[in-house]
């Protein structure tokens, strides 16, 4: 009788936490009622494990002290259109970073010429060489970048190399991650797990840092979604190829980015990186406003959702987006039907078959409503569309390593760029068509064709996409 009386006591206190939550999404918020009513002994355990987004007392006041202590880098700043200037207000809310002008960028050809443009830059590199990123793999294109780090290193220029301890777990163990140490070049894990029984008391085991960010002597850096991977991506071949966007930035907004990876080392390294955040300012001069947006569990709720939700709004004619996973907060998915009801051309490119069996279940339960919008709704085919680009109007576009699902917007550190270049714009505005051309459409009519079975396992997945 004890037992029955002590379960139907924590069943009630977790439900009281879930409902007493601040800044939870009301959706998420649902979805965790319906967990913990519907599988009471498991729904407990899965929200103590996985329900809030705690990084730790520790970690969070190790955040608040390099935030106070380190600065924000000086920039040239643009005048802007008015219907821009907003928002770029609502990325320097979300982190800080003002618009800065002065940039240049080019749009990568493909992941193999990401990665030779990149060894390019590491072997040029005269001071110093920072990456970060979320998958590391020790294929052609992760080795290749590991060698021009140790090149790099034997002629004196600084290298920092950092890692996601979960994403990344099988190079940070490897011989080339020791080669690399033992070169000179400084190596670090973000977000290590440790004994995971422990680890679960301090703080979530699951948040992970899933930035990709390389900055080469505070003036070259690149944003986008690739990770340090061949696109035969090893991990999870059958999916393959991975096809990814990325795009390599010269000017101030490199100094945005380094204060990023700065943060980011500086909570895992005992080492202070201020000075190289504000060492030898840019100058102003010919070249575009961009602004770095940095989001994650210990920013604002909602930061990244805001700001998607904010540029859907701010389309006038014609708005593209691909990401590889959907399960977007009310307001996206409202703010893309509103685009499209008020006659701008929606796109969205999904991948055909997706990594995660319930991600994409629950992605395709949102096409009838973005259909009936009048959202052109289409999916890739010829391999896993792994790129995360929205543009609009060919007067700006956002491009990063944030997708539009809930990991990112609650529980991931991601790194995006907001850019208004005209002829960065195009160039990925012709990559999105050629991501269209290879893509099949979704009609209504295949959508009604769906059977009952398959429309009750993604309408009950979607349910629980916030807890995904």
């Amino acid at each position: 009788m004890i037992w029955i009386v002590l379960g139907y006591l924590a069943v009630g206190l977790c439900l009281l936490r879930v409902l007493l939550r601040a800044h939870r999404d009301p959706a998420a918020r649902a979805a965790w009622v319906a967990t913990v009513v519907a599988v009471p002994g498991v729904g407990v355990v899965a929200y103590l494990l996985f329900g809030e987004t705690n990084i730790g007392r520790r970690r969070l006041d190790r955040l608040r002290r390099i935030e106070k202590t380190l600065p924000y880098p000086p920039v040239p700043s643009p005048d802007l259109a008015p219907d821009l200037d907003p928002l770029f207000r609502v990325g320097r809310s979300i982190s800080g970073f003002a618009p800065c002008t002065g940039n240049s960028a080019r749009l990568m050809d493909d992941s193999p010429a990401t990665i030779d443009a990149l060894v390019a830059d590491i072997d040029a590199a005269r001071e110093h060489v920072h990456l970060l990123f979320y998958i590391w793999v020790k294929d052609h294109s992760g080795r290749k970048v590991a060698e021009a780090l140790i090149r790099a290193a034997a002629r004196g220029v600084t290298c920092r190399a950092m890692a996601d301890d979960i994403g990344s777990r099988r190079m940070i163990r490897s011989p080339l991650w020791e080669q690399m140490r033992a070169a000179g070049v400084q190596v670090a894990a973000a977000y290590k797990v440790g004994n995971p029984l422990l680890r679960m008391f301090i703080g979530r085991i699951d948040l992970r840092n899933h930035r990709k960010i390389v900055v080469i002597d505070g003036h070259i850096t690149y944003c986008g979604s690739q990770n340090c991977a061949d696109p035969e991506f090893l991990q999870k071949a059958k999916y393959a190829p991975w096809v990814d966007v990325m795009m390599r930035f010269e000017g101030p907004v490199a100094r945005q980015n380094q204060r990023v990876f700065a943060a980011d080392w500086m909570e895992n390294v005992d080492e202070d990186l201020s000075g190289l955040v504000t060492d030898n300012p840019p100058q102003g001069g010919t070249g575009f406003a961009a602004q770095v947006v940095a989001t994650g569990p210990s920013a604002r709720a909602s930061a990244m959702p805001e700001m998607f939700t904010s540029l859907i709004y701010a389309a006038r004619d014609e708005l593209f987006v691909t990401t590889p996973y959907y399960v977007p907060t009310d307001a996206i998915q409202s703010a893309l039907c509103a685009a499209a009801n008020r006659g701008v051309r929606v796109t969205i490119i999904f991948p055909a078959r997706n990594d995660s069996i319930f991600v994409g279940a629950a992605s395709r339960s949102y096409y009838p409503e973005l259909i009936a919008a009048g959202v052109r709704v289409h999916e890739y085919e010829p391999g896993l569309l792994h790129a995360k680009t929205l543009t609009a109007d060919g007067r700006f576009a956002f491009i990063g390593s944030a997708n539009m699902d809930r990991r990112s917007f609650d529980l991931n550190y991601e790194n995006n760029i907001l850019l208004t270049d005209p002829d960065a714009i195009a160039a990925l505005r012709k990559r999105q068509d050629s991501f269209l051309q290879a893509s099949r459409p979704v009609t209504s009519g295949q959508v009604a064709e769906w059977s009952a079975a398959r429309r009750i396992w993604q309408n009950a997945v979607s349910i629980i996409g916030p807890v995904l």
